[in-house]
């Protein structure tokens, strides 16, 4: 595995960005900066050859670009349905399920749900992200994920402190 090949330079940035997403207490600027990893991530999975993993990534790029204009549960349902459908088409096998199911979980998240439970259930879809991306080879994105569930930890731990001094 080269550890410079343009697939692995692209899943570093994806690792940048997505820390920084989950750096945020604000949730619009956590679902702009989420909405930028993904897209990024996109393209990190489609030079990897995990079409399954880059299709459920522009499904949340777009879907966290709608979150901010709406919390509407008719585009969550219709987000979810086009997840879905991704998976039907993409996903061969259950390993092909895991990104699809995660981006499903984070569907229900940024539409449906604010602050500490937001970040709570981001974290389950996290949890899947890191097992795909280790299957896949993903050095940028293995440790993005293990990166971003430590730090989305740390911010709800965080904000539950700020909400107890409150």
């Amino acid at each position: 595995m080269d550890v410079f090949s343009p697939a692995q330079c692209v899943g570093y940035i994806a690792f940048v960005v997505g820390i920084l997403a989950f750096l945020q207490k604000s949730d619009r600027r956590l679902k702009f900066l989420n909405a930028s990893e993904c897209l990024i991530y996109t393209v990190h999975f489609a030079l990897l050859g995990n079409l399954p993993a880059s299709a459920s990534t522009m499904v949340s790029g777009v879907r966290s670009l709608l979150a901010l204009r709406t919390r509407s549960p008719m585009i969550a349902l219709s987000m979810l349905i086009l997840g879905v459908a991704v998976g039907v088409h993409l996903a061969k096998d259950i390993l092909g399920w895991f990104p699809v199911i995660a981006s499903c979980i984070a569907t229900v998240a940024v539409f449906l749900m604010r602050g500490v439970p937001m970040r709570l259930v981001l974290l389950s879809s996290t949890l899947l992200w890191l097992v795909n991306n280790i299957i896949s080879g993903s050095i940028g994105g293995t440790l993005l994920e293990t990166s971003i569930a430590v730090v989305n930890i740390s911010t709800i731990l965080r904000m539950r402190r700020e909400a107890r001094i409150a």
